[in-house]
């Protein structure tokens, strides 16, 4: 974020009549990091960015040592953070009706109040019925559960229709719907049901960090056009580059 509000000071600069018609600006290191210093950060509010992260993404061991080395709360209660992560680890695994069960017992209405969600992972019980080969049983599985619900949603419909198509295939893997019998379908029913409990929670569903990071690689983008300065490349040492002139 402070990275951001430079960014967007500098080009307010550069994009005024007299810059324009100069050739692209040169911030220097020097005067790039006395940029940096003069932005005030808190870290109360570094703290609390940690422990959104720790706690969206499930990290609850971590979480709790962060929350007595920083005095950090987290605003959720903690013990919640497993119960969500065995549903989240179940569907990964693919043992779908474990995880609505968990659901359930975790708390009703989330099924209840999101149809979208929960014929996901009816769609997601059905691929697992496929992958094992139960052919009988998964068009017996789409018939009574899923059939009535593409019905009444033509997204649905189209959804069912791709899923039932990998039965036509004999290597279901290679053909044009292939892709749902990947891992990367059983992480992103995974990612649906976990920002629904977060947000049955009343918690955000996405962890702030990675944001924060899309805007800064977006105003770098953007002064990249503009001026020749240090920039994080490396996202994950945070070091800064000496410009290319």
């Amino acid at each position: 974020m402070f990275l951001s509000r430079i960014v967007l000071r500098d080009l307010d600069s550069i994009d005024s009549p007299a810059s324009m018609a100069s050739s692209k600006k040169v911030v220097t290191r020097d005067e790039w990091e006395r940029k940096l210093r003069d932005v005030k950060i808190r870290k109360e509010d570094m703290n609390r960015l940690v422990m959104n992260f720790l706690v969206t993404e499930g990290f609850v061991d971590a979480a709790d040592k962060f929350r007595v080395e920083s005095g950090t709360q987290p605003d959720i209660d903690l013990s919640t953070i497993t119960d969500r992560m065995e549903v989240k680890k179940a569907v990964q695994s693919g043992n779908v009706q474990e995880a609505i069960e968990k659901i359930n017992d975790l708390n009703p209405t989330i099924l209840d109040t999101n149809p979208q969600l929960y014929f996901h992972l009816q769609q997601q019980k059905l691929i697992e019925l496929i992958r094992v080969g139960k052919i009988n049983e998964a068009l017996e599985f789409a018939q009574e559960e899923l059939a009535p619900r593409g019905e009444e949603n033509q997204a649905f419909l189209e959804e069912i229709e791709k899923t039932v198509a990998l039965l036509v295939f004999e290597d279901a893997k290679n053909c044009p719907y292939g892709e749902l019998l990947d891992v990367s379908q059983r992480l992103k029913t995974a990612s649906e049901v976990n920002a629904a409990i977060l947000t049955s929670q009343s918690h955000e569903k996405d962890p702030k960090l990675p944001s924060l990071l899309k805007m800064l690689i977006w105003t770098q983008n953007q002064l990249n056009e503009k001026a020749a300065y240090p920039r994080i490349n490396n996202l994950s040492t945070a070091a800064l580059e000496d410009p290319a002139i």
